[in-house]
């Protein structure tokens, strides 16, 4: 009781404990000092302006097609890097594939981090029967290749990019709630919780306002791999025909359909594939500075 009484004492404002101003600052200055993740930065930023600005960069309209210049070489006037078997111009559909490529990334990052980080979250702070479902149901899927359980469900629900989307989302999660709720159970028993549960501060809010910010930093570097994760997942998805549809200009639907002309006009595949190769990559060297600023074991 005595315990009880002097943490019931403590003052409102002590519940959360202080957290340096500076840190996200130190964080950038230990990033600036790794030329890999400066160049991953200077290219996604690229990878960004194309995708925003692609009605003014793209030379032609990207669904235009025009049988009489199919399979035009890389160099053709008018076509830098070619044409494709209905006429259309290759630097257009890859310019127009960066915008989707991106936005399947982020919008599966997004719905996977906030389905993962809930159910962590709540696994990790009541644990009981909540943990035990979650769990499980965690061990159940981790019992299937993710590859071929998207497949699977995708091939359900039907093959479209929307589908895709949510349902990449919805079976890459695991990741996000085990590494939530490994972080909650230990940050439930810290003191600044145990003082904010007894001055009587409501679950929810201890979980939103005291644990989840805590765990910001490991979430943002799990949704950069997972940002790569996604486009590669989308890629392959869409290159079995599980997930964008023709004509639609994504990168991964680019490479199915330049498999039948690869040998004699090889630009087809090595244009999108070296497209999804360099944004995957430049994402892993923030990701991995991310990971190294982050880890108090490693910022200098």
């Amino acid at each position: 009781m005595t315990e009880k009484r002097r943490l019931a004492e403590l003052p409102t404002h002590h519940v959360k404990p202080p957290k340096s101003s500076g840190m996200w600052m130190d964080v950038w200055r230990q990033i600036r000092r790794n030329r890999a993740a400066v160049a991953g930065i200077i290219i996604l930023g690229i990878l960004i302006f194309v995708a925003i600005a692609a009605p003014w960069l793209a030379p032609h309209d990207p669904y235009e097609m025009n049988l009489r210049d199919a399979l035009k070489p890389p160099g053709t006037p008018g076509h830098i890097l070619g044409t494709d078997e209905l006429g259309r111009d290759t630097l257009s559909r890859l310019i127009y594939g960066s915008r989707i490529s991106l936005t399947v990334g982020l919008i599966v990052v997004g719905i996977a981090g906030t389905i993962g980080v809930v159910l962590g979250a709540v696994s990790g702070y009541y644990g009981g029967v909540a943990d035990f479902v979650i769990m499980r149901t965690v061990d159940l899927l981790l019992a299937f290749p993710f590859l071929v359980l998207a497949i699977a469900v995708v091939s359900v629900v039907g093959a479209s990019l929307t589908n895709m989307m949510i349902v990449l989302g919805a079976v890459s999660w695991i990741s996000y709630a085990r590494l939530v709720r490994g972080l909650v159970l230990s940050l439930r028993e810290e003191e600044f919780v145990v003082a904010a549960r007894v001055v009587g501060v409501r679950d929810r809010q201890i979980i939103l306002r005291h644990i989840l910010p805590n765990t910001l930093g490991v979430v943002i570097v799990q949704a950069t791999f997972g940002v790569a994760m996604a486009i590669l997942a989308a890629s392959a998805l869409s290159f079995l025909g599980m997930g964008a549809q023709p004509p639609t200009a994504e990168w991964g639907a680019m490479l199915s359909t330049a498999k039948k002309n690869m040998r004699q006009h090889p630009m087809l595949a090595i244009a999108p594939g070296f497209a999804i190769m360099i944004t995957v990559l430049a994402i892993n060297f923030v990701g991995d500075a991310l990971r190294d600023a982050l880890d108090p074991r490693l910022r200098i």
